[in-house]
């Protein structure tokens, strides 16, 4: 057999296309002699012309294993295994290659690909602009540059390198996609949408291009069924289409259209349970009520976004002998936002003998009172909202940041990848995000044994510091009340009790409204007063109502107001109804505050028991219900018994100025003594652990 011959044959019938021929022959000539470097070589490239990654890096190690110093066999290892998702191989294969010397566009774009998918985006960058050095008009350089742009968070430039593609190619939809998200991050919405727009035009198949623009038109533009057709249609062309599912039915729960919930709930807890992405954390929490579940899906979310970063590790020598703990706490709402609301008294309080503060602000200035009042809390103000990940980190790090407090978690404007790179030694998830982070760079969570009972611990990758009483902050001196309105001013009817729930719209589930329903059914004359929110919302509930035999008449809608204003609004209700399996948290305490009490029913989940802590905080433990049953039952009872109302109403006055729940400096002495044990157990070499601190 003229092997040589075979050869020729071969990649001659392969250059033509016939990849069932060549293979043939390929594996005919490897069968013959087992050391031959070309029929393996050949075979990797023909298996990955063919998708077959894990083939061709096999194939590809056989002609290394012949052939060491092959940089072809080299770099085209590095395509499979970057193809494989293994980005870390991929790159060392890369560099094994330039370190032979070799100049070449496509080695650099592929190189800087692995490093971008490693999350090193400054890297992969310099890596970019060496191929644009030696091929100007690559498209695909120019392309993937944007993206190391966009994670710099350099969108401007970002923005220009999309443009540069889309000169060199018109009809790239993947460059018009990708620049209708930087016009995002810009917050040039509309500009955005017509992006995407662009993008459909071109391939009317594209999901990712649909779901973004949907998600747009939800969040920017309240237009809700132009936002949930692109969704669904989205889902309809790829029904495995990352999340779709869950943004969908949270979208719906927004505007209260509950068609085929318990289908769709159903299917999100299978996917979840099959470890596929089909939800987002933070929208979970507002379906499921398993803590089980709920660690599963952040732990996705959390591998698939915010991978860990390896950094080098601080040194304890460095802050040994300091003075003072260092706290950062890192927050997209440094503003009049709910976080803070319950924040802003702590951070007044913090001993300043012993605690050093500095605000890591992802958010922006509403120029609102909150503001300056945070403004003037903190000793060190960082401004990370302009910065990368990478950037943010290093600053952080920089300002000798001991111990790391995260108050998004995967809420509002979080910032994972932030602590992705371990700016601090210890890192703590606390109030913004009630379940696990799913991240092994996470240390601590800080809790109480109502939220996170100890059997339940295991559901958490952090390690859980269970406060005594409740460990929700709150500020005793903020929560200023305006004059209270009349009922006729808020909108109410002038006679009725006033039942009420100020939650966001997507905390409702159709269970919760079903038992709303059967209690304003059995108490005449009363009103469910909610929040209003952006269409269709206030038309699916009074529709829902009528449909279940209550005149959508009987639901009110309050519109947003002024803080204190709505504070002073609260007081007009009578009782305020909470939802599952997602419960009342700030609106909880404001309820409480103004003196409106609150009928809770215990959740299975850290989301679903925080008005029960609140509570029984507040000296109220008759108002949360083991059942379904006995929730309704008590809310019916309350509005009908006056003098049982006016005497929770009474004690509820009194127990303000000294209950657990409202007295910020016993929650500080608490939390405080929380930090210092993570922070000593740190000193010590000692690594992150459970651990329950003392009441007093």
């Amino acid at each position: 057999m003229d092997l040589k011959a075979l050869a020729e044959q071969a990649v001659r019938i392969h250059q033509q296309g016939d990849l069932a021929g060549a293979e043939k022959l390929y594996l005919q000539i490897r069968d013959a002699d087992p050391e031959l470097f070309g029929p393996r070589y050949y075979m990797g490239l023909l298996r990955l012309q063919q998708g077959r990654s894990s083939e061709a890096a096999d194939f590809l190690g056989e002609a290394l294993r012949i052939s060491p110093d092959n940089a072809g066999a080299r770099y085209n290892l590095g395509l499979a295994l970057l193809q494989l998702q293994r980005a870390g191989d991929a790159l060392a294969a890369f560099d094994s290659v330039m370190a032979t010397g070799v100049q070449d566009a496509k080695l650099f774009t592929n190189r800087g690909v692995a490093l971008w998918n490693l999350k090193r985006p400054a890297e992969a960058l310099d890596s970019f602009e060496r191929a644009l050095a030696l091929e100007p008009q690559s498209a695909q350089a120019w392309g993937n540059r944007g993206l190391a742009l966009r994670d710099l968070a350099r969108f401007e430039e970002a923005l220009a390198s999309f443009d540069r593609v889309l000169a060199l190619t018109p009809r790239n939809a993947i460059a018009w996609n990708s620049r209708g998200n930087v016009l995002r991050d810009l917050k040039r919405f509309d500009e955005a949408v017509e992006s995407y727009g662009q993008a459909i035009d071109i391939h009317p198949g594209y999901a990712e291009a649909l779901n973004n623009r949907g998600y747009v038109r939800w969040t920017q533009k309240n237009d809700h069924a132009a936002a949930l057709a692109d969704l669904e249609q989205a889902l309809r062309l790829d029904p495995g289409h990352p999340y779709a599912e869950g943004e969908i039915l949270h979208l719906k729960m927004q505007g209260a259209d509950w068609t085929d919930y318990e289908a769709r709930k159903a299917a999100l807890e299978a996917g979840v349970q099959g470890g596929k992405r089909v939800a987002r954390p933070f929208l979970f929490q507002a379906v499921s009520d398993s803590p089980e579940d709920l660690q599963t899906c952040s732990r996705i979310w959390a591998r698939d976004m915010y991978l860990e970063v390896q950094t080098p590790p601080h040194d304890p020598s460095a802050r040994k002998h300091a003075r003072k703990i260092r706290l950062g706490y890192v927050s997209g709402e440094f503003r009049q936002q709910a976080t803070q609301i319950l924040m802003a008294g702590l951070y007044d309080a913090h001993d300043r003998e012993r605690f050093e503060l500095v605000a890591v602000d992802n958010g922006y200035n509403d120029s609102s009172p909150m503001r300056t009042r945070l403004e003037k809390s903190f000793d060190q103000w960082i401004d990370i909202s302009t910065m990368s990940d990478e950037d943010a980190a290093a600053n952080i790090r920089a300002a000798q940041t001991d111990i790391l407090v995260n108050l998004n978690g995967y809420f509002g404007s979080p910032r994972m990848g932030v602590f992705a790179r371990r700016p601090a030694p210890i890192q703590v998830n606390y109030l913004g995000f009630p379940a696990t982070l799913g991240a092994p760079y996470m240390d601590y969570i800080i809790a109480d044994a109502v939220v996170i009972p100890g059997d339940e611990q295991r559901f958490y990758d952090e390690k859980v510091v269970t406060l005594p009483g409740c460990y929700q902050a709150n500020d005793n001196r903020g929560r200023t009340i305006a004059v209270m309105p009349s009922r006729a001013e808020a909108g109410l009817p002038d006679t009725g009790f006033v039942f009420c729930n100020f939650n966001n719209a997507y905390k409702l589930a159709p269970e919760t409204f079903a038992g709303w329903i059967r209690i304003l059914k059995q108490v005449d004359g009363s009103v469910l007063w909610l929040l209003e929110s952006p269409a269709p919302f206030a038309q699916n509930i009074r529709a829902a109502a009528q449909k279940q035999g209550v005149s959508g008449h009987r639901i009110l809608f309050a519109p947003d107001q002024a803080y204190a204003d709505h504070l002073a609004r609260l007081g007009l209700a009578d009782l305020f109804l909470d939802s599952l399996p997602y419960n009342a948290h700030t609106t909880a305490s404001d309820s409480l505050w103004a003196g409106v009490p609150l009928l809770t029913r215990r959740g299975s989940a850290f989301a679903g028991r925080v008005a029960t802590s609140a509570l029984l905080a507040a000296g109220l433990p008759e108002l949360v219900t083991e059942s379904q049953a006995d929730y309704e039952a008590l809310a019916v009872t309350l509005a009908s018994d006056d003098r049982m109302l006016k005497e929770l109403r009474a004690r509820l006055h009194r127990n303000r100025a000294t209950c657990e729940l409202f007295n910020t400096d016993l929650l500080r002495h608490r939390i405080e003594a929380a930090y210092e044990e993570m922070w000593r157990r740190w000193l010590a070499g000692q690594p992150p652990q459970a651990f329950a601190v003392k009441a007093g």
